[in-house]
Parts: structure tokens; C-alpha cells; sequence
């Protein structure tokens, strides 16, 4: 199990399996949200072990449609842990110990903001990468 929470402790889960990849996505919207390195998981995989009323969700408006998720108490981010997606991206940041991914992607690039430099070899794409 790997366990996560949020920075004051108000939310706790875990992940009954690691997940499938790490990303990092560079628009400004995840740069906003203090999500941009994020890693995705399968619904069945969360476990909640306490504080899911403590999760805020901001939904945002069209053509937006990803609603970010945060601590109400601290504002940690976790990415989209409330999704009923059956995989969904959650915030690594959200993770309490190593959990055996690197970086496997870049993302909107093209937003990234020039002091920010990606010091890793995954691949960089403009937008979203092609899917498989």
C-alpha cells in the first residue's frame, strides 16, 4: 500500500497497487492548482482511510471540464481524487514515500513558463501526448 495525505493530515488514503505512470503537465492551470506532476491510479486501487468530506472540489467553466481537487483546511492538492473515472490522475505531490515511477511525460510544454527548466529526458509535447 502506498499511503498518501494532504499537508495538515485532515486527509488520508492509500493505494492498494502503485500507479500506472507519473506526468508533468506545464499549462497554467496545473502550474495554478499545485498540481503539475501528477500520477494516475485506478478507482478500485483508492482505498480512503479518512477526511474525504475535508476534499474540495473547484469546478471549473467551460470549456474547461477537469475539476481540481484540494484539502478545504490546508489547500494541499490532489489532483482529481473525487473523479468517477475509472482511472484518473491525482497529485504526486499527495504521496507520503517513494512510490518506484520516474517521469514518464511532459505536457504543454508550449505553456511552460521560461524559468522553469525540465531537467529529465521524457518526451515533451505540445499539448496533450497522442494517445495510444
Amino acid at each position: 500500500m502506498i499511503k498518501g495525505s494532504c499537508c495538515c493530515g485532515a486527509v488520508k488514503f492509500e493505494l492498494a497497487s502503485k500507479p500506472s505512470m507519473m506526468g508533468t503537465c506545464h499549462c497554467s492551470r496545473c502550474r495554478k492548482s499545485g498540481a503539475s506532476t501528477i500520477v494516475f491510479t485506478k478507482k478500485e486501487d483508492l482505498v480512503w482511510l479518512q477526511g474525504k468530506e475535508h476534499v474540495a472540489l473547484y469546478q471549473p467553466n467551460p470549456p474547461y471540464k477537469y475539476g481540481r481537487c484540494f484539502c478545504e483546511i490546508c489547500g494541499t492538492s490532489l489532483g482529481e481524487i473525487l473523479s468517477e473515472e475509472d482511472s484518473f490522475p491525482i497529485a504526486a505531490n499527495a504521496l507520503d514515500r517513494e512510490f518506484g515511477l520516474s517521469n514518464q511525460f511532459h505536457e504543454f510544454v508550449s505553456d511552460k513558463p521560461s524559468w522553469f527548466q525540465i531537467g529529465d529526458d521524457a518526451p515533451q509535447f505540445e499539448g496533450h501526448p497522442p494517445s495510444e
